[in-house]
Formats: C-alpha cells, sequence, structure tokens
C-alpha cells in the first residue's frame, strides 16, 4: 500500500529531523518496503500553539514522506514518531487503493507557495 506521512518536529532542529526520518526510513525498509519521496518542507508557524513534552510549540519543522509499505511496517512508522519526543505532530494516510492504476495518479509532492510569500 502506498502511504503517505506528515510530521511536525520541534523548530530550530534539523538534525532531529534527519534522524527522524532515517529511523523511520530504515523501519520501512527493513520490512520489505520502498521510500517514494522525501521532503522537507521547512519551519512554520503553526496554526495554534501544541503543547507537547512539557513544552509549549508555535513553530515547527514540516517534513512529508511517501512510501510503499505493509500495514505492520506502516503501524510501526506510526508508533515510533507518536512516542517520540521530538515530533510535535504527525499523520499517516494511505493513498488510494493499492492497484496500479489508482497510484499512478499520485504525482511529486508539492508545496504551492502562498501568495505574498518569500
Amino acid at each position: 500500500m502506498l502511504y503517505e506521512t506528515i510530521g511536525i518536529v520541534r523548530a530550530g532542529h534539523l538534525p532531529e529531523v534527519k534522524e527522524l526520518v532515517l529511523t523511520a526510513g530504515k523501519i520501512i525498509l527493513q520490512q520489505g518496503g520502498v521510500i517514494r519521496d522525501i521532503r522537507n518542507w521547512g519551519t512554520f508557524s503553526l496554526p495554534q500553539a501544541i503543547s507537547r513534552g512539557q513544552q509549549r510549540h508555535t513553530k515547527g519543522h514540516y517534513f512529508i514522506m511517501r512510501y510503499d509499505c505493509g500495514i505492520k511496517a506502516n503501524e510501526q512508522v506510526r508508533k515510533t514518531l507518536a512516542l517520540d519526543v521530538r515530533v510535535i505532530r504527525s499523520a499517516n494516510v494511505k493513498l488510494g487503493n493499492g492497484k496500479l492504476e489508482t497510484l499512478s495518479r499520485f504525482g511529486e509532492i508539492r508545496w504551492d507557495k502562498l501568495e505574498g510569500e518569500v
């Protein structure tokens, strides 16, 4: 199945983002999965302040990862990110129904800049 994970990590800690993506990637690859795309979206203000790990966060470093793997590997990635205190928030989504014709419609991961953004 094709999955997409969006993660928000504490702002200002790029090595932590790399380490978390590497950890999730190892889980996927060890269980026979394939990583399709990884994107670093950078640091943005959060829509609202989030408390996590006894800290209040107003900014976060966003990343997105798209991968093919089994259900067990995806659950392990989800649990790993949920338990890590460096992750402010993460979400996993299953894309399509697993059939090739459906999966071919998903292109590359894009981030369209908002009007007035540099």
